[in-house]
């Protein structure tokens, strides 16, 4: 006879993947319980760029797929999210040392759009030279055009916690703090072994879902008996915050020290520019901005606005780091792909699901396609929601 079980699903981790499996379980009639070891969106869910986007520089590595699918579930959010999740014109300035070119932007803007199946947000073009004093004090020098399109910027910690409560409003428990263990299988099930406010405790489950984030490999590896854990690596992510007020645009300018993606970008009031890409090693728990990137990103700031090359013009008001997990690689970060990788235990009925990597903007549309990994392990349930119906805010 085989053991009891206490739930159906189990997921560790409340960031937005694990809040997207938590929404995603119940919303399809399942039982679902959370183990979070901190809080809800403490690690990279609260440290991210901020944006619900499709991706436009992934494009350039043709990663058409996951931009496509990006863009549908940035429509997806517009509508669902409408308090937490806004469209916002970014600029593009190409100069006479942009390595971008013009017909190069055309082109990607056009892809973009089509990708985006022309719906809202799908606009772009380019910015009369009359409005070029309207941005920000960008620096006119050999300036030869400015393009605009449009994404959308949310407040990553409060659209994971709507998420949160959106699964909550269906079944789904929390337990934070949490503290996962380890795991045993056995043919049907998997007994959890975790501490719940310092005290020892277990579950037995008919999968386990780890979306652990960056600790996800190091909870694999926590699995008796072992399963296959994919070689991947951390890759962290800075922004800066300045004391500077909010500029009144949003723009997407190319580092001209490596021809990297930046955004600078209004965040609460304040001027927000980011991101880096950098291998990390070590406890994810240890994550923090390092002098270089600070350095960095100020660079690209004071490259392109003059107005903070002036001593002390450029006062941080914070910065954090965040991770993302990529496949392993000898090249740049910026060469690999960003699609979500889902792993089970096993082709059949399996136990374990691990998501790895990962975009804030395609929570949900993972979320989807996990479940239908692991529907044959689930008994047969009526489904209570639709995802894609269920409003957050």
């Amino acid at each position: 006879m085989s053991a009891a079980i206490d739930v159906d699903v189990l997921v560790v981790g409340a960031g937005i993947h694990g809040a997207g499996m938590a929404q995603a379980v119940a919303a399809a009639g399942h039982s679902v319980l959370v183990l979070e070891q901190t809080a809800a969106a403490a690690g990279s869910s609260s440290r991210s760029s901020k944006l619900i986007h499709g991706g436009l520089r992934y494009l350039e590595t043709g990663q058409f797929r996951l931009v496509r699918e990006s863009l549908h579930e940035r429509t997806t959010m517009l509508r669902l999210a409408p308090s937490l999740v806004k469209l916002q014109r970014f600029h593009i300035p190409i100069y006479r040392e942009t390595r971008r070119r013009p017909w190069q932007l055309n082109v990607g803007l056009s892809l973009y759009a089509l990708l985006a199946g022309f719906q809202q947000g799908a606009g772009f073009g380019r910015l009369p030279r009359r409005e070029w004093d309207t941005l920000d004090g960008l620096d006119p020098n050999a300036l030869e055009h400015v393009y605009f399109y449009h994404d959308a910027q949310t407040d990553d910690r409060l659209l994971t916690q709507a998420v949160l409560r959106s699964g909550a409003q269906l079944g789904a428990r929390l337990l934070c703090p949490a503290m996962f263990q380890s795991a045993s299988l056995d043919d049907e099930s998997i007994l959890i072994r975790f501490t719940d406010a310092g005290s020892e405790r277990q579950c037995r489950a008919r999968v386990l879902i780890n979306a652990a984030g960056p600790w996800a490999d190091a909870l694999s590896r926590r699995i008796a008996p072992a399963i296959v854990v994919p070689h991947l690596e951390c890759v962290q992510g800075t922004h800066i915050i300045l004391q500077s007020p909010a500029p009144r645009a949003y723009y997407y300018v190319e580092s001209p020290r490596d021809g990297r993606a930046v955004f600078v970008m209004p965040w609460h009031e304040k001027l927000m520019v980011g991101t880096t890409e950098g291998r990390f090693r070590g406890d994810p728990g240890n994550v923090v901005p390092t002098p270089a990137e600070i350095h960095y990103l100020l660079g690209v700031l004071k490259h392109y606005f003059p107005r903070f090359r002036a001593e002390g013009a450029a006062e941080l008001a914070g910065s954090f780091a965040g991770l993302r997990v990529l496949p392993s690689g000898s090249g740049h970060a910026f060469h690999r792909s960003r699609e979500t990788l889902l792993t089970t235990d096993r082709a059949n009925r399996p136990r374990v699901l691990s998501i790895y990597g990962g975009k804030l903007t395609t929570w949900r549309a993972v979320s989807q396609r996990a479940m239908g990994l692991i529907a044959s392990s689930l008994p047969a349930r009526a489904p209570v929601a639709r995802t894609d119906q269920l409003t957050l805010s």
